[in-house]
């Protein structure tokens, strides 16, 4: 992905809701069934990472990109978006 197809996501990005929190029992195999099915559906999603929890943001979104197949867009403070392209779209 490059620069400015991820500029046009975080762009995109920014006006939609968090769907995904993180919380202190970290990145469990439900919350990974949930991304993949948001991006399945949205192709690129917000998510969260409360204070409770024991990982960073860039952490949590590394970790669900790599366990969902998908791209980390952009992370700002507590706040991660990520995309996957949806081929049936």
């Amino acid at each position: 992905m490059n620069s400015k197809e991820r500029a046009r996501l975080r762009g995109l990005a920014s006006t939609q809701e968090t769907i995904i929190q993180v919380g202190k029992g970290g990145i469990t195999p439900n919350v990974i069934a949930s991304v993949d099915t948001a991006l399945s559906a949205r192709e690129l999603i917000k998510g969260k990472v409360l204070e409770s929890s024991m990982l960073t943001a860039r952490e949590a979104c590394e970790q669900l990109a790599e366990a969902c197949h998908a791209e980390p867009v952009q992370t700002i403070g507590t706040k991660f978006v990520l995309y996957r392209k949806n081929e049936e779209k």
